[in-house]
């Protein structure tokens, strides 16, 4: 059976002193808060904020991450964070591939498998992001779009590596929106991803967490996690509220 996984991925936000009040009150309610939580749970954080997330999370079951990475090892990239400056962090996760990444900063499927493939290299665990926009959904292209961008990482990294790796579709016309897509509709687009891994590896395909990111919230994650190819979420919005996440925590 595969492991439950909730990630938060906090965006552009945050503070250090509203951080510290979020980041201890997860720690808390996973630790000693009396909450029933049998999912792995991480936290995504702006870089500036990884000294911090280490500082409140160390020794606790949440791990922590960061929202991307360059695809280089280092040299003259001014402005871009290496795979070792994050490990230097103890950061466990990364997000690579994000619609955010893609449309508003023009990421190739190319160079998000170069930073998945720097990632896994390195140790850590890229969080593969997929995904369709309303317009190549309502013209039937969902199933295309998302094995295109999944194919450039298992083109470059190969299958095998995904074991060490998270998948989690995301389609854009449910992030931030409001919109979320049905749990129907989800499992169909997990189960596309499944069955095109199992075609290649069916070990990989039974280990490999995919996770659904898309205005997921409190009232509506156990009927998502519920379906039998979802496990788990990259949640955005409510991982900023502490009492929100630690439900959906909860509901994996």
């Amino acid at each position: 059976m595969r492991p439950k996984l909730v990630i938060g991925n906090w965006k552009m936000h945050g503070s250090l002193a509203a951080n510290l009040g979020l980041l201890t009150a997860i720690r808390n309610g996973l630790v000693d808060g009396g909450s029933t939580v049998a999912a792995r749970v991480a936290l995504c954080v702006p870089f500036p904020y990884l000294a911090q997330a280490r500082s409140v999370l160390g020794g606790s079951p949440v791990a922590w991450g960061a929202q991307d990475v360059s695809e280089y090892r280092s040299g003259a990239y001014t402005g871009e964070v290496s795979v070792s400056m994050l490990a230097d962090f103890g950061a466990r996760y990364v997000l690579v591939g994000h619609s955010e990444r893609r449309s508003l900063f023009a990421e190739r499927d190319e160079v998000v498998a170069e930073k998945a493939y720097a990632a896994l290299k390195a140790g850590l665990a890229p969080v593969i992001c997929v995904g369709e926009s309303l317009s190549e959904r309502e013209s039937g292209q969902t199933a295309a779009v998302v094995l295109r961008q999944l194919s450039a990482v298992v083109s470059r990294c190969g299958v095998e590596a995904l074991v060490g790796a998270v998948v989690a579709y995301e389609p854009v016309w449910a992030i931030g929106t409001g919109r979320t897509a049905s749990p129907a509709q989800v499992q169909e687009v997990h189960q596309v991803l499944r069955r095109w891994i199992a075609e290649r590896s069916s070990a990989v395909a039974d280990r490999l967490p995919l996770l659904y990111g898309g205005s997921v919230k409190a009232a509506n994650a156990r009927e998502l996690f519920g379906q039998p190819d979802v496990d788990g979420g990259l949640i955005g919005g409510a991982s900023l509220e502490a009492t929100d996440f630690l439900v959906i925590c909860q509901s994996a």
